[in-house]
């Protein structure tokens, strides 16, 4: 299972546990256990374990999430969005595998428990709620928009079917950072490895016949660590809710890389 960021000093503390209610459907009851952390309190982080109905819920892990924050417990913090497994906002380590709670189900982890914790090694704002603020930054620092030289057209950028196609299996990424928190590298240099997900898109930018500013993008990510603490272990091609290959892409720029020092 991925570890988790802890405050210095800290353990992860047995919390509160709330009982399904009188009459509940015994088949139906599935334990959650979740974890709980507020940095204002300056108590350790702790997790706490919730008894649900599941039929009164449905079938994902937000589903149930939802549930709990409206029925049973409403001080719980979690991120979410679309509920279609779009906008990546409910990404969480669910039974130890970085995924999306939307299109999770709950009856899809095995065991007793369905246990339920914030992406692996990034701070935690709160309870579920990692802080991405370098993520994004190192998003942002790839340029993910069209570089031009020439003369914008009076229409649009053209592009041929064929090239089109080269850019399938990228631009799909929506950012949930499931694919950057599962990687190891990331997790030892996450301050200067730019991970998964920015390099996928970097590499997305990079093979766009439209873009004029390949030497540009490539001269940005040549970097002992931007780029080449990727060692292929393939956890973020494993974890990936779009089923996307960030690992390949990022031996794509490293041969690109290879083929204009020929």
């Amino acid at each position: 299972m991925a570890e988790l960021v802890l405050p210095k000093n800290s353990k992860v503390q047995t919390g509160r546990h709330w009982p399904a209610p009188q009459g509940a459907d015994k088949a139906k009851v599935r334990t959650f256990r979740i974890y709980r952390y507020d940095p204002e309190t300056g108590l350790n982080p702790r997790w706490d374990t919730y008894d649900v109905d599941t039929s009164q819920c449905g079938p994902m892990v937000l589903d149930a999430l939802i549930y709990i924050k409206n029925v049973i417990d409403p001080t719980l913090a979690f991120r979410r969005s679309c509920r279609e497994g779009v906008c990546g906002s409910c990404a969480m380590n669910i039974g130890g595998r970085n995924t999306l709670a939307c299109t999770h189900g709950h009856a899809e982890t095995p065991g007793k428990a369905v246990q339920i914790s914030p992406l692996p090694h990034m701070p935690v704002v709160r309870d579920l709620i990692p802080d991405l603020t370098v993520f994004y930054a190192q998003y942002a620092s790839i340029e993910p928009w069209l570089h031009t030289s020439t003369a914008t057209p009076d229409t649009e950028w053209l592009q041929t079917p064929k090239d089109r196609e080269k850019l399938d299996g990228l631009y799909e990424c929506i950012l949930c950072a499931c694919c950057s928190t599962s990687c190891p590298s990331y997790w030892w240099n996450g301050d200067k490895y730019l991970g998964p997900a920015a390099l996928l898109h970097a590499y997305r930018w990079l093979i766009d016949s439209r873009d004029q500013a390949t030497g540009e993008r490539l001269d940005g990510v040549e970097d002992p660590f931007k780029l080449y603490r990727c060692h292929t272990i393939m956890n973020c091609a494993q974890v990936c809710p779009k089923g996307l290959n960030p690992a390949k892409a990022i031996a794509e720029i490293k041969k690109m890389m290879v083929e204009r020092a020929l």
